[in-house]
């Protein structure tokens, strides 16, 4: 029940952050994802001028709290401490962030853990200790992070979802409504998204131009 949950989840995975709005009010865009048509949104929060402190808590609960009037799962990147303040319904580590396992312990079975992987090998070690779903990347080549690791291409994709066929997987790096069919064609569960959204010049336009897109190659 649970994992078919996560993968309905993963169809169109919006993450964003104050710094990838460019001059654009967060919570508008915000906003327009979720009228568009978004199934999951991780808050994730770094880089150059990011919010901090109370700033960033008052930020976050405005961000769960339009979650919870779409009903779209409320996810925080890496910061374990904000997601258990807010009673978040998940967290999403990378393999540089606090070892998964240690965060699986701290935030209980309730709740989501997503992993960041790169590799069948992170992956394989994900699944053992509990994640509830991957995110695999960057497929393409990707501006929105610049901490971003090698492109690894939808042919591991393919390559990963055959060896792990019930794992849900959200494919991110890169898209565009270009590639987004070689993604699902792949495997993938969905897509994670932050650029074509969050700097597009009308983000309601764009997400359902996505949500549109993924429901008629999910469901083909």
């Amino acid at each position: 029940m649970r994992n078919a949950e996560v993968k309905k989840a993963m169809g169109l995975y919006f993450v964003m952050g104050t710094q990838n709005v460019g001059n654009q009010e967060p919570m508008a865009v915000l906003e327009a994802a979720l009228r568009g048509g978004i199934t999951c949104f991780q808050l994730r929060e770094k880089g150059p001028g990011a919010l901090v402190g109370e700033n960033l808590l008052n930020f976050a609960r405005k961000c769960q709290a339009l979650c919870r009037v779409y009903r779209v799962p409320f996810i925080v990147n890496d910061d374990v401490d904000l997601a258990l303040a807010l009673n978040a319904d998940g967290v999403h580590v990378g393999q540089d962030d606090e070892q998964a396992a240690l965060v699986r312990e701290r935030i209980g079975s309730d709740k989501w853990l997503g992993v960041s992987t790169h590799n069948v090998e992170e992956v394989r070690i994900a699944e053992s200790i509990g994640a509830d779903y991957v995110g695999l990347g960057p497929i393409y080549p990707t501006i929105s992070k610049g901490d971003a690791s090698a492109v690894v291409g939808p042919e591991l994709l393919k390559e990963i979802r055959s060896v792990f066929q019930t794992m849900p997987i959200v494919g991110i790096g890169g898209i565009s409504m270009t590639n987004v069919e070689s993604i699902i064609h792949a495997g993938a569960d969905g897509i994670a998204v932050i650029s074509s959204i969050a700097s597009a010049e009308d983000s309601l336009h764009a997400t359902e131009a996505f949500s549109k897109k993924l429901k008629f190659l999910l469901n083909s």
